[in-house]
């Protein structure tokens, strides 16, 4: 049994699998941070009851019993969020990350065929974020339920996706907002400007309905601090208070247009995908673009040239996907017999016909014995007998 080894798996390899362990990492330190949040808030707020009462002279005993009862209250309550936070967050986010760990760990210690399924399960992953990424989620939760990877794939990050997107489609800001605040010292670290485009798009609402009074204090409230970073966005968007909604001044065109809902669903998905670290693109993408890059090569364009083995020969299959992508660079060339496909080495030299083209020893001892001890040309119909093929030498 031949076991996979870290020199056997391939360069590179892991740069694919990187988002695979980020996103239930980074779920977890977000479930952390809200409970860290939620801690800090009530506890400051029981020492505060709790300087308070110790302050208070003249109390009496009953007052003072109750006062603590509630304060009591206050931090079972506190232990129980936390308790729901835990069972219905955080420990179900541990079990993933424990599952894809254990998954990628695995790697290092399979035989050959089990890295042909460690690879088929890698590849259902890869369609499973595709098609959670074109908006096809019952087919993912088929795919995954049907495999049995629930665990290995980001279902439940792409619902909250669906969720906030489609409410965005629906031009409600609300749930973006929300999100934001959620993640604000995340967003502030990424310098994202999600936060200030969905409150300028609130404000448009406001001042394209003429709800002027609204507007101005909404104004002043989200956008004037946004004044050191965007101070002529915000100074152009005041205007809007005088312009009519139909107005083909191109600027405040751009600023009215219900294009912009587009173009903050495109944003808010650049943003959560820069939070958990994943690509723009479906991972199927780029793992299609490495494969169809290293297998080709310039003879792939030469109708000449054909090689039944080659997928990318194929001008109706892979061949028209990989027109989109460059040349490989293979610092060593590898020969190819045209006829079987084959590579052509010590063990099956390439023999030459008299005018010079080159095919694999084995390809053409097959056509020799077919008949009698001739070999043929299948690119130019010349015939000559076996004996007579120079064998050629690779250097």
């Amino acid at each position: 049994m031949t076991t996979v080894t870290p020199k056997t798996i391939p360069e590179g390899f892991h740069m694919f699998e990187q988002p695979f362990l980020r996103v239930p990492n980074e779920t977890i330190k977000r479930q952390f941070r809200a409970s860290q949040k939620q801690v800090e808030r009530d506890m400051g707020t029981l020492r505060t009851n709790a300087k308070e009462l110790s302050k208070k002279s003249g109390t009496s005993a009953q007052d003072g019993i109750a006062a603590l009862d509630t304060m009591i209250a206050k931090l079972s309550g506190l232990s129980k969020k936390l308790e729901d936070i835990h069972e219905n967050g955080t420990k179900s986010n541990l079990a993933v990350l424990r599952a894809r760990a254990d998954h990628f760990d695995e790697l290092e210690s399979l035989d050959e065929a089990e890295l042909e399924n460690w690879d088929d399960t890698r590849l259902n992953r890869w369609l499973v974020d595709w098609s959670l990424r074109s908006g096809y989620s019952a087919t993912a939760k088929a795919i995954a339920e049907d495999k049995g990877i629930q665990d290995l794939v980001d279902i439940s990050l792409f619902a909250e996706i669906d969720r906030i997107e489609n409410a965005l489609r629906s031009k409600s800001a609300t749930e973006a907002l929300a999100w934001c605040s959620d993640n604000k010292n995340a967003l502030r670290k990424n310098k994202s400007t999600l936060e200030f485009e969905l409150r300028l798009q609130e404000y448009i609402e406001l001042a394209r309905a003429k709800r002027t009074s609204e507007a101005i204090a909404y104004w002043g409230k989200h956008l004037k601090p946004w004044g050191d970073t965007h101070l002529e966005r915000i100074e152009r968007g005041a205007m809007l208070l005088i312009m009519p909604p139909m107005t083909k001044c191109k600027r405040y065109e751009r600023l009215l247009s219900d294009n912009r809902w587009t173009l903050l669903i495109v944003h808010f998905r650049k943003a959560i995908y820069q939070l958990y670290s994943l690509p723009t693109d479906p991972l199927l993408y780029y793992a299609l673009s490495a494969g169809l890059t290293s297998l080709k090569v310039h003879s792939c364009a030469e109708k000449s040239s054909f090689n039944v083995n080659c997928p990318l020969c194929d001008e109706q299959r892979l061949g028209v996907l990989a027109k989109e992508v460059p040349f490989s660079h293979h610092a060593n060339s590898t020969i190819v017999c045209r006829i079987s496909g084959e590579i052509m080495n010590e063990d099956n030299p390439p023999l030459a016909f008299s005018n010079g083209n080159v095919y694999s020893f084995k390809a053409l001892k097959e056509i020799a014995d077919r008949n009698d001890g001739k070999a043929k040309c299948p690119r130019t119909g010349l015939v000559q007998d076996f004996t007579a093929l120079q064998k050629v030498f690779i250097s």
